[in-house]
């Protein structure tokens, strides 16, 4: 499994407690330029139409050597592919007032692009706080340990 892509900022706003696979509707373009990196997760999240999910914001330039784009979106809703007992559920623990879908990164499963999401509960700004004072005494800690030793 390669990873693709990354969001950083879901781990830092967000207390993720469920992680789920989905595979991406994409067109052979799009599967083109994500296969060579062209990615980013910031600002998308995963939403629910109906019943179905969709991967909302991402950007997924337009591969280059492709030809002409004609109305290509970059930014367009994508399709995720999930099974119907994990959208019941998921539909369930959304209802949940304060529980989103964060989507965590992108990888290749074989030949096949998928995506990790996340059910969290976004953070308070204090908590931000105290995980940023948690890191900064570990690493110092570290950096002790390595000077001493």
């Amino acid at each position: 499994m390669t990873t693709i892509a990354v969001n950083k900022r879901a781990n830092f706003d967000y207390v993720l407690t469920d992680k789920y696979e989905a595979g991406l509707v994409l067109t052979g373009a799009e599967v083109k330029s994500i296969k060579t990196g062209h990615l980013s997760l910031k600002g998308s999240f995963v939403t629910f139409k109906g019943t179905e999910l969709h991967l909302t914001n991402a950007d997924i330039p337009f591969y280059k050597f492709a030809g002409k784009a004609v109305n290509y979106d970059p930014r367009r809703s994508r399709k995720l592919l999930v099974k119907k007992s994990e959208i019941k559920t998921l539909l369930g623990k959304v209802k949940v007032k304060g529980l989103t879908l964060v989507p965590i990164r992108v990888y290749t499963k074989k030949r096949l692009i998928k995506l990790e999401f996340g059910v969290g509960r976004g953070k308070k700004e204090y908590d931000k706080r105290e995980d940023i004072k948690k890191k900064d005494s570990n690493r110092a800690m570290k950096r002790l340990m390595r000077n001493i030793g």
